[in-house]
């Protein structure tokens, strides 16, 4: 079924119009701080909307489109938590004051945005016309997911590296010493310079178009419809500002969530493999149904999340249970 284009039109229009109410709400007068509660109003909005447009799908274009898109968005959104992780890094690394963080997280999810609607655009048409792509995919998910494992298991997760784009624009562009509001360029003695806020927004999109190259890969071993692919994204995409607020703290005692997210690119991975392998005709292969799929993803981020909280529940009593005031 091709989706017409005034589809992605409206798509698109729709989101641009939240998005465009969402910023005249929280920018409003001068920079404050995003609260916990303002951030848990606009991420539950922000599902809600997606699980309205998953119904209208089902509605206009079936069950299986339907179930194509929720196991792609719980997908992209899992993956877009565990990118929160490194965003938090970027934060804490250029010290970002917390009133600015919204902002610089608005132009990552812009980046990522356009950025992931080229790959998707690429990848579809690569995909129509090289089959054996699937099983390039399939091995760069299980590759994926064994670095993820591998990495988790090093501590590597807690370092970011400067990548060559970040490093060049350092020695390209005259910096200021601090921030200068949240402006990206100012003038310094007559000299137009450049601000932090300018090497962090640099730094939160060139690390947007890493996740772009695993994510991609991921949601189209659940559906090769491009209109799903897009709109999955999007809307995993759009509530991820406030998700990072919401969450707060809360990211570092998710300590499982790595093994829960390198466990479901391993099975998309395989899933990969064997519909490939079953529509060139290989009879052992079987075809994996949609909803076996957002069974096992819905299912191992419930397991991973909650065996993170108990584990941080046990140790945080450990620890207390151990200190002086506790052992008295």
């Amino acid at each position: 079924m091709t989706v017409p284009v005034w589809a992605y039109i409206a798509v698109i229009g729709g989101l641009l119009v939240v998005l465009a109410v969402d910023l005249w709400i929280v920018d409003r007068g001068e920079a404050r701080e995003f609260s916990m509660r303002q951030a848990g109003y606009w991420v539950t909005f922000y599902v809600a909307l997606a699980v309205l447009f998953g119904g209208l799908l089902w509605a206009t274009m079936g069950p299986d489109k339907a179930g194509e898109f929720f196991a792609g968005y719980i997908t992209e959104y899992s993956l877009s938590v565990d990118n929160l992780f490194i965003f938090f890094i970027i934060m804490s690394r250029f010290a970002v004051p917390r009133a600015y963080q919204h902002k610089v997280l608005l132009v990552g999810i812009v980046l990522a945005l356009v950025m992931r609607g080229m790959f998707i655009a690429l990848g579809a048409a690569a995909l129509q016309r090289f089959s054996w792509l699937f099983y390039v995919f399939g091995a760069f998910l299980l590759y994926t997911a064994f670095t993820i494992v591998r990495d988790h298991l090093k501590d590597e997760d807690e370092d970011f590296n400067e990548n060559l784009l970040l490093r060049w624009v350092r020695r390209a562009f005259p910096t200021t010493e601090g921030y200068v509001g949240s402006k990206i360029t100012a003038k310094i003695d007559g000299r137009r310079m450049v601000t932090p806020m300018l090497i962090v927004m640099v730094a939160i999109g060139s690390t947007d178009l890493l996740f772009a190259l695993d994510s991609i890969p991921a949601i189209f071993g659940l559906t090769t419809d491009p209109f799903i692919v897009f709109t999955a994204n999007a809307f995993a995409l759009m509530g991820l500002r406030q998700l990072y607020f919401l969450l707060g703290g809360l990211l570092q005692r998710l300590v499982y969530i790595s093994y829960g997210l390198a466990f479901i690119l391993g099975f998309i991975g395989v899933k990969l493999v064997l519909e490939a392998l079953h529509a060139s005709g290989v009879s052992w292969a079987p075809e994996i149904p949609i909803w076996l799929s957002l069974t096992v993803i819905g299912g191992t981020m419930v397991i991973t999340t909650v065996a993170s909280l108990i584990k941080a529940r046990v140790d945080s009593r450990r620890s207390e249970e151990s200190s002086p005031t506790g052992a008295s």
